[in-house]
């Protein structure tokens, strides 16, 4: 994966579950979203975020969920950024 452009928030090692998580993603060789080390660096700042991401993707809505996360990454896709 490519640095990210804040190394102090890549760098972070707060306990918190997105630590955790990237850190198995990385033992494990694996890509995971880069904005796991924004959750981690100030969870209690982006814990709303993170909730209003999961209702906007998987709450009730016109669109299937699968539907949604299609859109998305298509998008993510159309802006050249790793989804």
């Amino acid at each position: 994966m490519k640095p990210m452009f804040l190394p102090d928030v890549e760098r972070n090692d707060a306990p918190s579950p997105y630590t955790a998580m990237i850190r198995t993603m990385r033992e494990n060789g694996a890509e995971y979203p880069q904005i796991w080390h924004m959750f981690a660096f100030r969870t209690e700042i982006t814990a709303h975020l993170a909730r209003f991401t999961q209702e906007i993707m998987h709450g009730e809505a016109p669109l299937s969920p699968g539907l949604r996360e299609l859109i998305a990454a298509y998008t993510s896709y159309q802006n050249d950024c790793p989804f």
